[in-house]
């Protein structure tokens, strides 16, 4: 490769000035990089760096055409390279050796729990700057062993680790490992919770034993949701153990604080846990339509908003009503609820509800006015006809009913005689 970079193109000399030439002598020039800047050779290269060198691009080639045996051998060479105290880039050689190692380990057929545990402590003894980072991902490959208390023993002594100054990101860093060893806990309250519910006479020590899991999970957990972010996996947990011992009153606020707080990013789950969770305690549909209504105004597309529009359309009022058919045609602005006989059943359900006042015709030309230029093309084509027929003539002739409702004037191809044909065909 570099021989072939050094050699100088034949055909400058003879440059005829045509564009063709031109256009090759551009591409020769190129300042795109072809060799890799950590692979290449340098002007003050020793043999100690030029070893070191050879030996990372081999790995490099070892790893593109997965020979990890081939690999691993030469990776077992090349962390001579942390030895050198005249390479001003340790850290990244330090991040290398990481990286290349773990990636060899995780594909090698071979490859023992010690040996990843050989590189993690090599790697976190180093003066790594990464220690915490690396402690959290030892940790998760830990748990691929189910080892869950040896896991959280590698969080804990990272939750202790500071270096240097006390920075705003090592701050962030180790709120997160506290985080993930408090799941941790929660894992091993949830195991002893399925042992006691099996067992008629506990053992008054696992229960114990239960309760300080549930202790030390949510000292962490509670306190992870002062910093605004999306803690999904550690609120389902918090708010499992809490309902389990029927603190209600900490769940709904610990619930509809991650939901309301302007200060956390816009989070569809945040609601979608809330709503699910005043279901489960018979909440007021109300409650509920208030949760729906954040979640629709992030989502209109989500699956609840059938929950939704159902519970518009029992509270009887006609702005409810009115609110559901505007749920709805959202709804089917998407094309995944295309064709969803359920969406289209309700849509027909509201439609006669409005039907039952006067200026039914009003409220639903208004919505579809900004919809009439392109749903025709979404729903009402004659391909959308010919596959309703063949798969769900139902949905063909409910469409067909709501056709001319919606696109009044409209010449459509679902029509009654289109209807007639097809039930025809069907009988």
């Amino acid at each position: 490769m570099d021989e072939l970079e050094r050699q100088p193109p034949e055909d400058l000399e003879d440059d005829d000035g045509s564009d063709e030439d031109d256009f090759a002598i551009r591409r020769k020039k190129s300042n795109l990089p072809l060799v890799d800047p950590k692979c290449e050779k340098t002007p003050k290269e020793t043999g100690f760096h030029q070893s070191t060198r050879v030996c990372l691009q081999r790995i490099r080639e070892a790893l593109l055409h997965q020979r990890w045996q081939e690999a691993a051998e030469y990776m077992a060479c090349y962390p001579q390279m942390l030895e050198d105290t005249t390479n001003g880039t340790a850290q990244q050689v330090k991040e290398r050796v990481w990286r290349l190692g773990t990636e060899i380990l995780h594909h090698h057929p071979d490859s023992t729990m010690g040996d990843y545990n050989n590189i993690y402590e090599q790697m976190k003894h180093s003066g790594f700057s990464h220690y915490v980072t690396l402690s959290l991902e030892h940790a998760f490959h830990i748990l691929l062993h189910g080892r869950i208390e040896d896991a959280k023993h590698q969080l804990s002594a990272a939750e202790s680790w500071s270096y240097g100054n006390w920075s705003a990101a090592q701050c962030q860093k180790t709120k997160l490992v506290q985080a993930y060893r408090s799941l941790l806990d929660y894992v091993i309250w949830r195991d002893i919770k399925c042992m006691h519910t099996n067992f008629d006479n506990p053992d008054s020590a696992l229960i114990m034993k239960m309760h300080n899991s549930f202790r030390q999970a949510s000292v962490n957990l509670k306190e992870i949701l002062k910093s605004p972010g999306v803690w999904d996996a550690f609120i389902l947990r918090y708010t499992e153990m809490l309902e389990f011992y029927g603190d209600h009153e900490e769940v709904l606020k610990v619930l509809r604080d991650y939901a309301y707080d302007d200060t956390f990013p816009p989070n569809p789950n945040a609601h979608v846990y809330l709503y699910r969770y005043i279901k489960r305690q018979n909440a007021p549909e109300k409650k509920l339509m208030k949760a729906l209504k954040h979640l629709c105004a992030l989502v209109p597309s989500h699956e609840l908003m059938l929950e939704y529009s159902a519970l518009l359309l029992q509270s009887g009022k006609k702005g409810d009503v009115q609110k559901a058919l505007a749920v709805v045609l959202e709804m089917l602005d998407f094309a995944c609820w295309r064709s969803c006989l359920d969406v289209w059943k309700r849509l027909r359900d509201i439609v006669r509800k409005l039907e039952l006042e006067d200026d039914w015709r009003d409220v639903i030309s208004e919505r579809m006015a900004e919809r009439k230029d392109w749903w025709p093309e979404l729903h009402f084509t004659s391909s959308h006809a010919c596959r309703d027929s063949e798969e769900n003539p139902e949905l063909l002739a409910l469409k067909s009913s709501l056709a001319e409702t919606l696109c009044p004037g409209v010449n459509l191809h679902y029509s009654a005689q289109q209807l007639n044909r097809t039930m025809e065909n069907f009988q």
